[in-house]
């Protein structure tokens, strides 16, 4: 069984989905860009307010003048090594979508290996306390209270610019009344076994190391969530007697 496009291909060379997206593609390919299908794609469906089934399903929709000068706007970005996160604003992670800003990390899927701990020590209905030390764009703790309703939980950041775009994005996906953001070092402030859950994606790469990563890192993600000092390994120090001292008995924690 075949399904037919839902737009007739057009005769006069005009530019459509199915056009615009393989010539970024080549574009993006051609400039070393990793995944430049994946990226063309998705900038394609910023631009032209399309989804991925629009793509898929209806190939030949024609895209306005207007379109193709925003996109060709975001492919020229990303050739200059600007992620596509930063370029459209957002991010998946898990399976929710994330603003993004300049004043948070951009979530990466490694960071998603916390969440298969915490899928493997709580139930979904289990009532239960957890804790995002750094949370960034609260996508760890976001994530993990859509997956366990059962969940209450706290973003902490010394960032007062990142947990704006926590707050927007526990707004956005309806996680107001089960998740809190507040501005402290780590766990500061908080009392002892406090949690039952203890959860951080902290900063690891060894200061003299962020110059050589690739652009889409070291000239878009804050450095204050990329710096582990010397070694990467300072931010681990200081969480390890906090980690223990907030977690509960029989609590679990889980560090990238």
């Amino acid at each position: 069984m075949t399904t037919e496009p839902l737009s007739p291909k057009p005769t006069d060379g005009a530019a459509t989905l199915l056009t615009v997206w393989k010539s970024a593609q080549a574009r993006l390919k051609a400039g070393r860009i990793d995944s430049p299908a994946i990226d063309a794609r998705l900038l394609l469906e910023a631009a032209a307010d399309a989804s991925r089934m629009d793509i898929l399903t209806d190939p030949y929709r024609i895209v306005t003048p207007q379109q193709q000068a925003a996109y060709e706007t975001m492919v020229e970005r990303r050739l200059k090594r600007e992620p596509v996160s930063r370029i459209i604003g957002k991010k998946g992670f898990w399976k929710i979508i994330l603003n993004v800003t300049p004043d948070v990390l951009s979530p990466r899927p490694d960071t998603e290996t916390i969440m298969d701990i915490a899928m493997l020590a709580f139930t979904p209905q289990e009532r239960f306390t957890a804790i995002d030390l750094g949370t960034g764009s609260g996508a760890i703790l976001l994530a993990l209270l859509t997956e366990r309703t059962g969940a209450t939980g706290v973003g902490t950041d010394i960032s007062s610019e990142a947990l704006a775009v926590a707050k927007e994005n526990a707004a956005n996906l309806d996680l107001n009344d089960r998740a809190t953001f507040l501005r402290t070092e780590w766990a500061a402030g908080f009392g002892d076994a406090s949690f039952d859950l203890v959860m951080s994606n902290p900063p690891y790469i060894p200061t003299d190391h962020i110059a050589s990563l690739d652009p889409e890192v070291r000239d878009h993600d804050p450095h204050l969530a990329l710096d582990g000092g010397p070694d990467g390994l300072q931010a681990y120090r200081d969480l390890a007697p906090e980690i223990k001292r907030i977690l509960k008995p029989l609590g679990v924690f889980a560090v990238e």
